[in-house]
């Protein structure tokens, strides 16, 4: 039950990225900032889930945590905003695909940022987008990992309700500035419950 909820983060995640991409005043700062979370972000995940930290030493599957491919997916949307030749546009998020393939959700992050942004207002349909692409994500999982966890991923439609709240305001509230601190804390806290144990 716990991992069911907890498929709600990453698309919360996804759809901060866009918000946070379209709103900020300064691209570079903002990257900026993902990338020195990411750092952070690679320690905390690998300790969590005892990973080497040095990347695809052990395997190419989960080698760091979902930070990455935020990252490469603001990438994606700034390669969306070019006026660039549709094959040059599918080229690069080809290319950002492949980079985030062995971090914690893959390329999935790339995907449904890209399919959020591209549908803003529209929530129905970016749930359902993403719903689509996780499923590619759940047939792999189910395959080659274990069914009922790969099943589980279809918790991402959970986000509904809650991403039907946001009315497009900026809110009062600072929470979610620490929300992404919260993330590596938790990471953390659950590294060293394992280590204890």
């Amino acid at each position: 039950m716990i991992h069911l909820i907890g498929r709600v983060a990453a698309p919360i995640m996804w759809f901060m990225v866009v918000e946070g991409y379209t709103h900020t005043h300064s691209l570079k700062k903002y990257l900026e900032r993902l990338l020195i979370f990411l750092i952070i972000a690679h320690f905390a995940y690998n300790f969590c889930f005892g990973i080497s930290l040095i990347p695809l030493k052990d395997s190419l599957l989960n080698q760091t945590s979902i930070i990455w491919p935020l990252f490469l997916s603001v990438i994606g949307l700034w390669v969306e905003y070019q006026e660039w030749k549709e094959a040059k546009k599918i080229g690069c998020i080809l290319i950002l695909c492949l980079l985030a393939f062995p971090s914690d959700w893959s390329c999935f992050p790339i995907l449904c940022t890209n399919h959020i942004y591209k549908n803003q207002g529209n929530l129905k349909t970016q749930v359902l987008g993403m719903a689509l692409y996780i499923s590619m994500y759940v047939m792999v999982y189910c395959l080659c990992i274990d069914v009922v966890y790969g099943l589980l991923q279809f918790g991402i439609v959970l986000v509904y309700p809650i991403m039907s709240l946001y009315d497009g305001t900026r809110g009062k509230s600072t929470f979610m500035k620490c929300f992404f601190w919260f993330y590596v804390g938790h990471l953390v806290l659950c590294g060293l419950i394992r280590v204890m144990m």
